[in-house]
């Protein structure tokens, strides 16, 4: 079952993206907290509609194994950004 708790429907906020250690580590924004998603699904997931930098897509959010909300930003969506570079974000929650 879903915890629920009172959140907004998503929001906008800059990042500073992260790379999870390791070969073929993903890259991460993360989510503040006080936008964190207000529902969650299996494994602690939460579809959103997410545009970083004006690139849309549809993916989901995460908690970490640290306990922050994270939104994975592939290449194709990061372009020649990386880890330690700031990105615009805007999620909108689709639960």
């Amino acid at each position: 079952m879903a915890a629920r708790r009172s959140a907004p429907h998503g929001g906008t906020f800059t990042a500073t993206l992260f790379r999870y250690p390791g070969k073929g580590g993903w890259h991460f924004a993360p989510v503040p907290a006080r936008l964190s998603p207000p529902d969650r699904l299996a494994w602690g997931r939460a579809p959103v509609e997410a545009v970083v930098d004006g690139v849309t897509w549809r993916t989901s959010v995460w908690v970490g194994k640290d306990g922050r909300t994270l939104l994975a930003v592939p290449a194709r969506v990061r372009g020649t950004k990386g880890a330690g570079d700031r990105v615009r974000v805007t999620l909108r929650f689709n639960l």
